[in-house]
């Protein structure tokens, strides 16, 4: 019953997991140590600006068949295009750089003695060669069953334990604290997980199904005729994978908070510290701290390798799009050579990152301002789009899609202000 449910989902539950990437993992866990259960409610708050943001995304490539920036170009100019996804791949690669390095450590905190680069090299190499050479219906199975892995963070936060009372009382009652370490930690909180990459992939990834069920040839090239219980299903999907990522981050800041704030370790800088901090200090039974660093670390690796490639494809969708590449990794690498040498350029950009004595963090938290920076006129864009009665006919957003996305617009805006007034 269940398995046959899971293979029904579609790029949702992918969006979903890739969103709790090792980078995002390091935020909500120096979130739980920071201010322990207090941002404990942020889950369920961003459950409905991610379910409305990814929802139309993913309807805007469902129903017409191809990506944002294809759509962009028929009515904004390219000194606007370029700008945006120069600076998304300037993200991208930085997190995606971080994620590779937070693979390749994790895995050497579960296998020690072997070089931290080996397992980065290692992975880097499964990743590119999964991508290009395995068929895009198997590629997309594999991803599924990498989300399964982020289970591993539920698994941590029942082994933590805590006061399950007070973790019920703080995820439904929301505590703000009006000083400025607070407010740039909801300011992270909110880039970690309203990330611009995620719009493309899922407006991509959704265009990719449109091909996948033969309604198009290929991305971008015909309008595909989808039915009401298509976007039905699509709507379910979504919810499923936002649900998955909020109750993950939700585990996420359980767990730092019931080990690592009740210890006094208010500084986590990284995901595999987080892994690394578990096993001095949880106690619950014999070996629990070691069992919890290692399944916390397993989680580190899987949702690595579920977000590298979403976020080197995003980068692809985005130049492809703009430049007329054909695209999708339906297509074969000699069907679509530049787009898939745009995922290798990135991915070993990325990679070089770590060797070339960039500091991770600080790489990150300039990643955070670009994505805040860049997230607000895609944004706005995609409201425009998605409320195109000529490109989605009668599938353009309801009133309430179009409340929560203006909400969502000035949640990112309000910490991009904030952002910039601190830093005068």
């Amino acid at each position: 019953m269940f398995s046959r449910k899971f293979r029904n989902l579609g790029p949702g539950i992918i969006t979903g997991a890739a969103d709790d990437d090792p980078s995002g993992i390091a935020t909500y866990s120096q979130a739980g140590a920071q201010f322990g259960l207090s941002l404990l409610w942020t889950p369920i708050f961003f459950l409905p600006l991610l379910f409305a943001i990814q929802e139309i995304c993913a309807r805007i490539g469902l129903v017409s068949g191809t990506g944002i920036i294809s759509l962009m170009k028929k009515t904004y100019p390219k000194k606007l295009i370029y700008p945006l996804i120069s600076l998304l791949a300037i993200a991208n690669t930085i997190n995606l750089g971080a994620d590779l390095n937070a693979i390749g450590v994790s895995a050497n905190l579960i296998i020690s003695g072997i070089p931290t680069f080996f397992f980065t090299l290692s992975f880097t190499l499964f990743v590119l060669i999964s991508e290009i050479f395995v068929s895009y219906i198997r590629y997309v199975k594999i991803l599924k069953y990498l989300t399964l892995s982020l289970f591993c963070y539920f698994i941590t936060a029942i082994i933590v334990g805590g006061n399950w009372n007070h973790v019920i009382v703080s995820t439904i009652t929301p505590n703000i604290e009006l000083n400025k370490e607070f407010i740039m930690m909801f300011v992270a909180l909110c880039g970690t997980t309203l990330s611009p990459y995620l719009f493309f992939w899922q407006t991509s990834e959704e265009a990719e199904e449109d091909v996948a069920h033969k309604k198009i040839k290929e991305i971008g090239k015909g309008k595909p005729k989808i039915s009401k219980q298509e976007i039905k299903a699509m709507r379910k999907d979504i919810f499923v994978g936002m649900v998955f990522a909020v109750f993950i981050m939700w585990s996420i800041i359980v767990t730092s908070a019931g080990s690592l704030n009740v210890h006094g370790i208010t500084d986590i800088q990284t995901a595999q510290q987080a892994a690394q901090a578990l096993e001095p200090l949880v106690q619950t039974f014999p070996n629990s701290g070691f069992i919890a660093k290692i399944i916390f670390a397993i989680g580190i690796i899987g949702t690595g390798l579920l977000a590298i490639p979403v976020l080197a494809s995003s980068t692809a969708y985005a130049f492809s799009d703009t430049f007329g590449w054909k695209e999708g990794l339906s297509n074969k690498f000699k069907q679509a050579k530049s787009f898939y040498l745009t995922i290798v350029i990135s991915t070993i950009i990325g990679l070089l990152l770590n060797f070339i004595g960039i500091e991770p963090i600080k790489a990150l938290i300039y990643a955070a301002i670009i994505n805040g920076v860049i997230s607000i006129p895609i944004l706005v864009i995609i409201m425009k789009i998605s409320n195109d009665k000529k490109l989605l006919g009668q599938n353009v957003n309801g009133r309430i899609s179009n409340i929560i996305g203006v909400i969502t617009i000035i949640i990112m805006t309000i910490p991009v202000i904030f952002i910039v007034l601190t830093s005068i």
